[in-house]
């Protein structure tokens, strides 16, 4: 009982989770939006729902309508999430000031470079 309860307390496990209960509430708000293009989509270009489409026979319309929502949210998720995000990143990492080597860090270095030039 007491490494279950070790399991659950874990810091991993916990990060996990709240990724998880995050990523959900997140997904419906790029569902929303990607719902809200698609409205666009239709308005402009027809509806943009292709349930009645079958090659031979065979009805494509439900796949090639889950392949052109997926590809939208992609679409959404990169050029409104991913991209300002990484912007963000690389804005912040431009503010923080350069944090200088500790002294083992230094030193192992010094050794590595004394090691090579032993060696060679």
């Amino acid at each position: 009982m007491k490494g279950f309860k070790e399991f659950l307390m874990r810091g991993n496990l916990v990060e996990l989770a709240t990724a998880v209960i995050i990523g959900t509430a997140f997904a419906a708000v790029v569902k929303a939006f990607t719902d809200i293009l698609l409205d666009i989509v239709g308005k402009v270009g027809g509806q943009p729902d292709f349930s009645s489409v079958s090659i031979a026979g065979i009805s494509l319309g439900p796949f090639l309508s889950a392949v052109f929502a997926f590809l939208l949210t992609g679409f959404v998720l990169y050029f409104f999430v991913v991209v300002p995000f990484n912007k963000l990143s690389n804005f912040r990492k431009r503010d923080e000031p350069e944090v200088a080597a500790s002294t083992e860090d230094l030193l192992a270095e010094i050794r590595d470079l004394l090691r090579d030039r032993s060696v060679s």
